[in-house]
């Protein structure tokens, strides 16, 4: 199995499946897998894929798994673990079908339950396109240099860094490799993983919040202009001022900051940046901030977007002594192997709020190529949130 463990699987995931479960427990929704990349699949990989997506269904959390995940989160109530003790993957939520090089992916059933499947799957793709097109990675000992190399740099530069790399890893051996890298390399500066089970193995912090699928499920149920705030709102009523660091580009930055009134300005520790320009993002979060009357070093950014030591030093030299900031680094620490980087996502594509209907979903994010969902439903919201049709 290239996947072992329930946990291995970003924080996020777990922290939004228990907020739909107090929250949404009759939401349904549907994702689809898009190829950004346009990478060609070898003949019989769907195939492959879905073996390896059977074997998931013999995963559960172990009771190891559950005294350390419930030990480090004790603001998830206890409850939670014992749902997540039993919960099992469902192959017959995920439908694969191959035509040619072409893969299509869909995923449907309750929200709970499907919101597990983006990560994991993704990384199966990734590891078995890699093995199925007989694509020779660098050997451990370069992985782990490379990775060390990287995180002392870092170190020099100042900052504090954690891992993203989950969703595009090159495959579970590297990922481990390299996160036993940073942790033990990174002292100071390394602060911890997205990935669950790879914080529990290094005995470090998992590190995340919530994820652009949470806000566009609120549009769906609340409509655009409503997302942003209801889904902050119910956020911190759950949460109740942990895990507070806000995503802020589902539906541009200019509508986030609009909407991000002066109680959740305070509330949240910060924002998360993943689209656009990250200087100008930078400046805006500063004057926002400056406006309510809040000390911007008070507040933090977290970058995350495609980021490399080039667009971190950069970032670094723009925001020191203006305002906190840290970076969650992905791709280029889980999949810096001397091949090419997949370029995929998973996105959710439509929900089915209670008592409602099946909605397609969209993300406007800072860039126009990061947009997802039809150009219909798009062009509707970009009118509604007054967004200029010549806009990202």
């Amino acid at each position: 199995m290239m996947i072992n463990s329930l946990l291995d699987n970003d924080f996020y995931k777990f922290t939004m499946q228990y907020a739909v479960v107090k929250l949404f427990p009759k939401a349904r929704a549907k994702y689809q897998f898009i190829n950004r990349g346009k990478h060609v699949f070898p003949e019989g990989f769907a195939e492959e894929l879905r073996s390896a997506i059977a074997d998931l269904s013999r995963l559960h959390l172990t009771p190891q798994e559950k005294r350390y995940f419930a030990t480090t989160c004790p603001y998830i109530d206890p409850t939670y673990f014992d749902f997540l003790q039993g919960y099992r993957y469902d192959p017959s939520e995920v439908y694969i079908e191959q035509r040619g090089g072409e893969l299509r992916i869909a995923i449907e059933g309750y929200w709970y339950r499907t919101i597990l499947w983006e990560v994991p799957i993704m990384s199966l793709i990734c590891e078995l396109y890699y093995r199925m097109t007989d694509q020779q990675r660098q050997s451990d000992e370069q992985v782990a240099a490379t990775a060390r190399g990287k995180i002392e740099r870092y170190r020099n530069l100042g900052v504090t860094i954690a891992e993203f790399g989950t969703r595009r890893r090159h495959s579970y051996v590297v990922h481990r490799l390299v996160v036993q890298a940073l942790r033990t390399a990174g002292e100071g500066t390394f602060i911890g993983t997205s990935n669950v089970h790879m914080a529990m193995l290094n005995q470090t912090k998992p590190i995340g919040t919530h994820a652009h699928e949470w806000f566009m499920f609120h549009a769906a149920k609340y409509g655009y202009k409503m997302a942003n705030l209801l889904g902050l709102e119910h956020w911190s009523d759950v949460y109740r001022g942990d895990l507070g660091i806000a995503l802020s580009d589902t539906y541009t930055t200019d509508v986030f900051f609009t909407q991000f009134d002066k109680k959740l300005t305070k509330l949240f520790d910060g924002v998360r940046h993943d689209s656009g320009d990250p200087l100008a993002f930078a400046d805006r979060a500063i004057e926002h901030y400056k406006r309510h009357g809040i000390d911007p070093l008070s507040k933090t950014i977290i970058f995350s977007d495609g980021l490399n030591e080039e667009k971190v030093t950069r970032i670094t030299e723009h925001c020191v002594g203006r305002i906190g900031f840290s970076f969650g680094i992905g791709t280029n620490f889980t999949n810096d192997v001397g091949l090419t980087p997949m370029n995929i996502v998973i996105k959710m594509t439509e929900a089915f709020p209670e008592e409602a209907q099946w909605t397609p979903v969209i993300k406007l994010s800072d860039e126009h190529g990061k947009h997802t969902g039809d150009a219909e439903t798009i062009a509707l919201a970009k009118q509604i949130l007054h967004i200029p049709s010549y806009a990202p």
